[in-house]
């Protein structure tokens, strides 16, 4: 057993890495094996000396991270912790950097994992985009901030936000109250996302103008999306034909971002995903790039991932 002391001059940085009531410094503890300790102006190290290296990288990275966005999230020392172990630290710098937007609250959108940096970038340079993933990997919620980004970069005149309704089969008609009462129920989590990134009134003018159209997709069929941010989510539940209906809607300066998790199919016993077909189809067309996202780019609470790991494990078993 050695120890190290590492000299932080700042105070409240150090706070910020214990958290409260120490919480993150309880995972630092359980991942590297070692004994974290607060001291007036550092912290000290104790444990095996690879270990103790281990946690040296980990603490400057997380006071790198603090400097950037201020508040330190349990979410942010797990991640790090295994770039670390992979030898990417360096790759911690290129996430910090890379902002998608500010919402409506001041609080910067930026990819937090390294498959949320690569979804990014495909989206940067292509015109259309598959991001497949789990639960919680921000497939959607990323593309909405791009969207609304290049939106207000007026790269393009509207916003387009769709979903298969596929638990009413697309047939809304025997749903209560007009067009908006009966798909609301399948776009609320398109709704919540869209309020945090441009705030209520913002989101209800623009709305009201046309400028952001939510609406199932059905109501696609027929239409040519120039000039346009176009947005299909939970792109498991489409069917072929309507897969190809929706990618042959792009018109000009659009781009179409398509988000699905393949382990969540709700379509009919018999029905092949439209999402699933599609990815062979059209894997090696240029201008088109398909993501796939994992459960290590899990941003939401920690028993998510672990939820996912659990079903993984039963069906391979």
């Amino acid at each position: 057993m050695i120890e190290k002391s590492l000299s932080i001059e700042n105070n409240q940085i150090i706070s910020e890495i214990f958290g409260e009531l120490d919480e993150n410094i309880n995972i630092i503890n359980n991942e590297l094996d070692i004994k974290v300790l607060m001291g007036d102006g550092s912290i000290r190290l104790v444990g095996k000396e690879d270990n103790i290296n281990l946690g040296e990288k980990l603490i400057y990275e997380l006071i790198n991270i603090i400097n950037v966005q201020r508040k330190l999230e349990k979410q942010d020392i797990k991640y790090a912790i295994q770039l670390i172990r992979n030898g990417d630290q360096d790759k911690i710098k290129d996430l910090l950097k890379e902002v998608i937007c500010i919402t409506s609250t001041g609080k910067s959108i930026k990819p937090k994992t390294l498959g949320q940096k690569r979804y990014i970038d495909g989206i940067k340079k292509n015109d259309i985009v598959f991001g497949i993933g789990p639960a919680g990997t921000g497939k959607t919620y990323l593309a909405m901030a791009m969207a609304v980004q290049a939106f207000k970069n007026r790269e393009v005149s509207r916003i387009i936000l769709t979903r298969p309704a596929v638990e009413a089969g697309e047939s809304l008609g025997f749903l209560p109250g007009d067009l908006q009462e009966k798909v609301d129920p399948y776009l609320r989590p398109i709704y919540d996302a869209l309020f945090e990134i441009l705030g209520f009134e913002n989101f209800e003018r623009y709305l009201e103008k046309g400028l952001i159209e939510v609406a199932p997709l059905a109501y696609m069929r027929g239409r040519t999306l120039d000039s346009a941010y176009v947005i299909l989510d939970e792109a498991q539940n489409t069917t072929n034909e309507q897969m190809k209906m929706f990618l042959t809607r792009l018109g000009f300066g659009s781009k179409a971002i398509i988000t699905g998790d393949i382990t969540q199919i709700d379509l009919p016993k018999g029905k092949e995903s439209g999402l699933q077909k599609v990815t062979k189809v059209l894997k090696d067309v240029e201008g088109i790039d398909i993501v796939y996202l994992s459960k290590s780019d899990i941003v939401r609470h920690p028993l998510v991932q672990r939820i996912i790991e659990a079903y993984e494990n039963f069906e391979n078993n």
